[in-house]
């Protein structure tokens, strides 16, 4: 149950629309619902403009944002990310679990990969890539990828503040945390 009531259907058709377009005809994450509840938020949800394809590969993409909410015990959207995209981006299950448990150093990881993340938990730690790190990034990701790499970070972030405030439960069929 979310901490603060989502929209049930039948939606305003602006609002279906929108759903519709996001979701590709299947029903609407909780979150979205109680975000489509308050217009504003919404609308600021939505300016992020990251919930298209970007200039990064599905692969890439999804190594990131499932990074991303695993750092932030974000077990809601990791599990929406992972049940929906892990199998399409190639992630294997040594790779899903590497995404919570393991380290930047995995091996399972290309050495791209491996920077990938890298990335990620320097700017979840430190909010900040040293020349290192971005050296590294620099390597196998030109500037639109290493700018869309920053942008998801804080996106997800963000949706992970979201999700843990508000006390969201796992969406059917989601992907729950490896123990271990």
């Amino acid at each position: 149950m979310s901490r603060i009531v989502p929209l049930e259907p039948p939606y305003a058709p602006e609002i279906q629309a929108e759903f519709d377009r996001i979701m590709r005809g299947a029903p609407p994450l909780t979150l979205f619902r109680v975000m489509a509840g308050h217009r504003r938020a919404w609308d600021k949800f939505k300016a992020g403009s990251l919930l298209d394809p970007g200039p990064l590969s599905l692969r890439q993409r999804e190594i990131v944002i499932d990074r991303t909410c695993a750092l932030n015990r974000c077990e809601y959207e990791w599990g929406v990310h992972i049940a929906i995209f892990a199998r399409p981006a190639g992630l294997s299950d040594e790779q899903v679990r590497a995404t919570v448990l393991g380290g930047a150093d995995a091996p399972c990881w290309s050495a791209a990969e491996q920077a990938l993340i890298a990335a990620v938990d320097a700017l979840h730690h430190r909010s900040t890539l040293n020349e290192a790190e971005y050296a590294a990034l620099a390597v196998h990701f030109d500037a639109a990828q290493i700018l869309e790499i920053m942008l998801l970070c804080g996106f997800y972030r963000t949706v992970s503040y979201l999700a843990n405030a508000l006390a969201l439960s796992p969406e059917p069929n989601a992907a729950r945390f490896p123990q271990g």
